[in-house]
């Protein structure tokens, strides 16, 4: 069995002068129009019929402003449940007008909890650092927020030291280690 269906748009627009004048006078208008969209409609998907009434609406006037307007409207509106409000904008990131003071403070905490790290950065080593994991006392004084973004942190530490170091071979960064270790044992370091 064969399933066939096709959409279809259609939009007539026709001007009847009044008595007594000869031809269309205004250069801004079409005396007569006809659009006719079709599209087989078997497997088109929701979006793709939205595109295809956008096509539609665009053909007969409408703005772009107002067809993305009337789409949200069919979302954001009294009679659509809440869940289902929240559940689009998750999808396409929005943040309703309700959410804004929670993100608000959650900005905040972040935006302190930068400024504290700022403030406690400790200069990196020159040629070879001290590679071991903090000390619990170095833990118990960071800030909460900082330790949730401790793999950030350490990332960020280890790219900017590698950075460093991109530029020298592997025959060149021992002989800076060797030479490093040497002058700690000299005591000059």
């Amino acid at each position: 069995m064969t399933y066939k269906a096709e959409v279809q748009f259609k939009f007539d627009a026709t001007f009847e002068p009044t008595y007594g004048t000869s031809s269309w006078t205004d250069d801004d208008f079409i005396p007569e129009e006809h659009y006719l969209i079709t599209a087989p409609a078997a497997d088109l998907n929701c979006k793709q019929y939205f595109k295809l009434f956008e096509k539609f609406m665009l053909c007969v006037g409408m703005s772009p402003k107002s067809i993305h307007s009337g789409a949200m409207s069919l979302v954001f509106n009294d009679m659509v449940l809440e869940e289902d409000q929240r559940k689009v904008c998750e999808e396409y990131d929005l943040t309703m007008n309700e959410d804004l003071d929670d993100k608000f403070k959650e900005w905040k905490k972040l935006d302190a909890a930068f400024e504290h790290h700022k403030e406690n950065v400790v200069s990196e080593p020159k040629i070879k650092g001290d590679w071991e994991q903090m000390t619990d006392e170095e833990r118990e004084h960071q800030s909460p927020l900082m330790f949730e973004h401790q793999w950030e942190t350490s990332y960020w530490q280890l790219y900017r030291r590698f950075q460093r170091f991109t530029k020298y071979t592997d025959d060149q960064l021992n002989e800076m280690v060797d030479a490093y270790e040497q002058s700690k044992l000299d005591g000059v370091a």
